[in-house]
């Protein structure tokens, strides 16, 4: 790169400069939970404009943050510093039909991904419920999707490319630069700008899943069966109705039979559940009649064949507050007893919190990414969510708390893209390489370019307050 000036380097990218006037000069996420304004965004075109942003900060001493959709529940993807926003990071670079992978740049969603490699008679091995995310969220954070024999997404990851502090770009896979490549695959945005990911993808392929709520002590009693009865197995728990809804996948040749799901597809109940939680809000009560409505509604038996990926997708219905834990397998059952003997003494309570639904319980297989929530044992993941309805915070605080309490109980680790309050100490306990990856951010980034306030918090033990950027600095229960 031509040395330039100070102010040569601001004319370089004040085309890609987001003016303040915009909105897209601050960043809320999905979940309207959390909100910055950084000092400047960017939205690049190409890698040259990368290392140009990657030299201003260098000079001006300030942090970047590479964002994509902002789906993350959390302030992962805040800053006060540079942002630089991935959405014209987007294409696809090679897809190799003979050998079952894609290169694409970081920014491309799922949403855009699926239908290319659709197109190619190609599909991604496992999906989390939702398309939303970019490819590089889903990596960076370690997304999973369900199944007893499938890695979180990022085991589907063949090889990186980074742009670095110093700006240089570098590739990392399994077999060159092993260390960089296991600490970036869950690396929280922290060791550089991820610019290309080759994944590893299969020919495409349609799942049958069947649907059926049962009760309670039949699935929790009959669990391990249950897990690995399919290839892709998914709960959702209705605690106040003391059902489970029970999704069960395999791949099929059979022809494709998609039903409705009545819950989320029907409009009229879309807005009739968004107005019971929103009378929840001044009424708790509701909160259990709507919970025992919707699991009542919702509990005939359906055979759904579709694409994978429509399959594994689900509507989340509306913004919210949501935490999820992912604890050893051989946790589950004692886990899960604990959780709703605590959530009945709730419900017993006149006083009591009355949760929103459902709690929805995935499998992960073992992994050895360095700060995968699945590193070194099949995993369950237990995630709960209070809503938002019409966008409106709900009390929350106190309900995560004590949730969060029993599955750190049962060597709980947290879902890196969600809320969490587990400083240093507490992480290094869980996660056998923490201090390799800390010692690899001091050596590739030893000026913290890209430790944002997260990163700096959880990772290096920032006295940062958790709640900074909260969208709304409101009391919550």
């Amino acid at each position: 790169m031509p040395a330039l000036s100070l102010d040569e380097l601001y004319d370089s990218l004040r085309p890609i400069t987001v003016p303040r006037s915009s909105p897209y000069a601050s960043y809320t996420n999905w979940g309207l939970s959390y909100t910055c304004t950084p000092l400047a965004v960017f939205i690049p075109e190409n890698e040259e404009q990368c290392r140009l942003i990657i030299e201003l900060a260098r000079r001006e001493k300030k942090v970047i943050r590479a964002v994509g959709v902002g789906h993350s529940p959390s302030d992962l993807g805040c800053t006060n510093d540079f942002m630089i926003r991935t959405d014209k990071l987007n294409r696809v670079l090679e897809v190799n039909v003979n050998r079952n992978f894609v290169v694409a740049q970081a920014g491309i969603t799922l949403h855009d991904l699926h239908p290319i490699l659709a197109k190619h008679g190609l599909a991604m091995i496992n999906v989390g419920s939702i398309s939303d995310q970019t490819l590089g969220g889903i990596v960076t954070t370690a997304t999973h999707g369900s199944g007893m024999n499938f890695g979180v997404i990022s085991t589907n990851v063949l090889a990186l490319t980074l742009l670095l502090a110093d700006g240089s770009r570098v590739s990392c896979s399994r077999t060159e630069r092993p260390d960089l490549f296991t600490a970036s695959i869950c690396g929280l945005g922290s060791t550089g700008i991820i610019m290309e990911i080759t994944l590893e993808v299969e020919k495409a392929f349609r799942l049958r899943e069947v649907q059926e709520s049962l009760p309670w002590s039949e699935v929790v009693d009959n669990l391990d069966a249950l897990a690995r009865s399919e290839e892709h197995v998914r709960l959702w728990w209705y605690p106040a109705a003391d059902v489970l809804r029970v999704s069960q996948s395999s791949r099929t040749a059979e022809p494709a039979n998609p039903v409705a799901n009545w819950f989320w597809d029907s409009t009229f109940n879309h807005h009739f559940v968004q107005f019971a939680l929103f009378l929840g809000i001044f009424f708790p009560f509701i909160n259990v009649w709507i919970t025992r409505f919707s699991a009542w509604r919702s509990s005939s038996r359906t055979v759904n064949i579709d694409e994978s990926h429509r399959i594994f997708n689900l509507d989340c219905g509306y913004p919210q507050f949501t935490t999820e834990w992912a604890i050893p397998y051989e946790e589950t059952q004692d886990c899960l007893r604990e959780l709703r003997q605590w959530l009945l003494q709730e419900f017993k309570d006149p006083d009591g919190l009355r949760p929103h639904f459902p709690i929805e319980i995935r499998w992960s297989a073992p992994d050895d990414i360095w700060l995968s929530p699945s590193n070194g044992h099949t995993t369950t993941w237990i995630g709960i969510i209070q809503y938002k309805p019409y966008k409106l915070n709900v009390p929350y605080r106190k309900l995560f708390s004590r949730f969060e309490a029993i599955l750190i109980r049962h060597r709980g680790r947290p879902h890196w893209a969600k809320s969490h309050g587990l400083q240093p100490e507490q992480l290094r306990q869980l996660y056998p390489k923490f201090d390799d990856f800390v010692s690899l951010l001091r050596t590739i980034d030893p000026n913290g370019m890209f430790r944002n306030e997260y990163v700096q918090r959880h990772i290096f033990g920032a006295p940062l307050e958790s709640r900074l950027f909260k969208k709304r600095r409101i009391a919550q229960a």
